[in-house]
């Protein structure tokens, strides 16, 4: 019985492991998918998209999925709706059939999924379909009528070249490409054979009607038609040469009146060139003259800024030495006759009233420099008041210099002095230049009275003469001395 029972789990065991393998095997197979040479399968997923052409692959569930792409042949017509116009100008329908497949490297195949992976073959089709009937319709332009019936495998040579750089962006490649049918409207196609078989008809009409003459017209009449041709010809050449002259007679009139022409523009271009650049010419020289006139109009304004400066300052130096010094001295001339008086006051009234004298002298020197530094702007004004008429005598001289300085500057300006002697007795040559100075220096007094209103006399019998003390300054009466 136990091994009875052995028996049975063994079984049992075995079933299960077959039912398992089964069941694996189910399962893989599913998973297992494969690609025929005809076919590629676009696999895409956690692992990347790859391509499996001929043989199989194992494809996850929900982590990755795959499509199918068709590398068969595909033909279809391309046959556009609209008339196609030739190089010259004449409408026709063609029809042709196409050949086209997706090229089999894994490159070509990645870009043809990126384009037709999820598109019907429909929509595929016609997205080719414009394409190809967009480039035949350009290489239809190109070529006339008799080229596309005569050379169908030019314009499939063509199309094939012309399409392969856009089927390539596809992943596409034209196997053939086949003129099917050629036909228009206008029976332009039918109309080609008429002319070679009308003069082939012809010819032959021709030559059996020469023949009939030959035989038929005597030997005397072929002679006077060829006399008749001949002379013909001859007028003919006659014509011909005496047009011929005639045009070139023409020609050579028309060459001379455009040469004419021509040089006329060309002097009145020049003549036009010449003048401008006369005009120019004076115009650059106008403006060199005036900047010149400009430049010494500055120089000459700065050779006067640098004279008033020169007074300026000569004028600030006698301020500085004659009234300064006046103003000093008359400050302590006042000042020690002030401490003489209080050093008397205090030897009087004792060593107290002293002490208290010393500080009231003190108070006043305070305010007496006070008042002298308000009265600064009018300390020119009372020194002048001083002044004796030795001291105006001495400004009026020490000034004259630059009176004649600047009345004589414009001489400085002038480059050459002619002299003409009129021969009446007056001074001649430089003499002459600086007597005129001296009548001008000797009309100084009167310009300063013009220009002051006031007489020279009266100004010396305002001043005080030399040798005259000015008065003595009123001395303040001392302060109360205070208990």
């Amino acid at each position: 019985m136990a091994s009875v029972g052995f028996s049975n789990g063994v079984l049992v065991v075995t079933a299960l492991m077959v039912v398992a393998t089964l069941m694996l095997l189910t399962v893989f197979a599913r998973l297992y998918r494969k690609a025929g040479p005809h076919e590629a399968l676009v696999v895409y997923g956690f692992r990347g998209t790859r391509i499996v052409k001929g043989r199989g692959t194992v494809i996850f569930p929900m982590i990755e999925n795959w499509h199918e792409l068709s590398l068969e042949l595909m033909s279809f017509d391309v046959a556009p709706q609209q008339d196609l116009y030739t190089r010259q100008g004449v409408a026709v329908t063609v029809e042709a059939v196409a050949q086209i497949k997706v090229k089999s490297d894994p490159e070509s195949i990645l870009t043809a999924a990126e384009q037709f992976l999820t598109k019907s073959d429909e929509e595929r089709e016609g997205l080719i379909r414009l394409v190809m009937e967009g480039h035949l319709r350009g290489i239809i332009g190109q070529l006339t009528v008799e080229e596309i019936v005569k050379q169908p495998e030019m314009v499939g040579d063509r199309m094939r070249a012309t399409c392969a750089d856009d089927m390539n962006k596809m992943g596409l490649e034209v196997i053939s490409f086949t003129i099917k049918e050629v036909r228009d409207k206008n029976e332009y196609i039918t109309n080609m054979g008429r002319p070679d078989i009308a003069r082939i008809k012809r010819d032959a009409d021709v030559a059996a009607a020469e023949a009939e003459r030959d035989t038929a017209i005597k030997r005397a009449e072929a002679q006077r038609a060829a006399a008749v041709a001949k002379a013909q010809a001859d007028q003919e050449r006659v014509m011909a040469e005496t047009l011929s002259q005639a045009k070139q007679a023409e020609a050579q009139r028309d060459l001379d009146i455009k040469k004419a022409s021509y040089l006329e523009t060309v002097k009145k271009q020049q003549a036009q060139a010449d003048k401008a650049y006369e005009i120019q010419t004076n115009v650059m020289q106008q403006q060199v003259v005036a900047e010149q006139v400009k430049v010494e109009q500055i120089e000459k304004e700065q050779q006067i800024k640098v004279q008033d400066a020169e007074i300026q300052r000569r004028e600030r130096e006698l301020i500085a030495t004659v009234l300064k010094q006046a103003e000093i001295e008359r400050r302590r001339i006042e000042t020690l006759a002030e401490a003489e008086k209080q050093r008397l006051i205090a030897e009087a009234e004792g060593h107290a009233d002293a002490t208290r004298t010393q500080g009231q002298a003190e108070a006043e020197i305070i305010f007496k420099k006070g008042e002298a530094e308000a009265k600064a702007m009018n300390v020119k004004a009372e020194a002048y008041q001083e002044w004796n008429q030795a001291a105006v005598v001495d400004r009026l001289i020490s000034g004259l210099p630059d009176v004649v300085r600047a009345l004589a500057s414009p001489l400085a300006n002038v480059d050459r002095i002619t002299i003409v002697s009129t021969g009446d007795g007056e001074a001649a040559g430089m003499n002459k230049v600086t007597g005129d100075l001296t009548k001008m220096a000797a009309q100084i007094p009167a310009l300063f009275e013009t220009l002051s209103g006031m007489q020279m006399s009266e100004l010396f019998a305002k001043i005080r003469t030399i040798g005259e003390k000015s008065a003595p300054p009123a001395t303040p009466s001392p302060a109360a001395p205070q208990s």
